[in-house]
């Protein structure tokens, strides 16, 4: 690879500024340098192919505002990709920030249908007729076995489960005609 000195650089720049097809040779001087800086930088592989594309982009369609200043024009580029790489990382930082906004939302949202629901479901208990609603806290609430609940309630292990399938019966009832108004 031969060495490109400052003065042709020069006049490639020039040439490109005038001719935007001739901004291929700038494209193939630059490209590797342009590359592993970004690479050192980004750790996808995809994104460092797209960086580094948008990086030429930007520069071609930007030629004409070049100006000469005695530095290599590869520092120009380098500035381009520090800007890009900065944009995608705010994109990036602005897409994990919004997810997790979404995510808390939906989580606050489901947690308050949550507690809805249960209040719901308590008031629904609440307005059983007594014999039902002290079975449906025994066997749910307490978690006692239909036995225990038949001897602590002096009532045949039959009955309890009658009870228990009326309750159940009609909170499934109440609760379906609130979830429909």
């Amino acid at each position: 690879m031969s060495r490109v000195t400052e003065s042709d650089e020069r006049l490639a720049v020039e040439a490109a500024q005038r001719d935007p097809g001739r901004f291929a040779e700038l494209y193939e001087q630059n490209f590797h340098k342009v590359y592993a800086y970004v690479s050192c930088r980004v750790q996808d592989r995809s994104q460092r192919q797209d960086l580094t594309a948008h990086v030429f982009q930007q520069a071609l369609a930007n030629i004409g505002k070049f100006k000469w200043r005695g530095a290599p024009f590869v520092t120009w580029l380098y500035r381009i990709a520090a800007n890009a790489i900065a944009d995608q990382a705010r994109k990036q930082s602005r897409e994990v920030a919004e997810m997790e906004v979404a995510t808390t939302d939906t989580s606050v949202d489901s947690g308050l249908e949550q507690v809805e629901r249960r209040a719901r479901l308590f008031r629904a208990v609440e307005a059983l007729p007594d014999d039902q609603h002290k079975v449906i806290l025994l066997r749910f609430a307490e978690e006692k076995s239909i036995r225990e609940i038949a001897s602590e309630l002096n009532r045949s292990e039959g009955a309890i489960k009658q009870l228990q399938f009326r309750g159940l019966e009609t909170l499934r009832t109440r609760l379906r005609e609130v979830e429909f108004k």
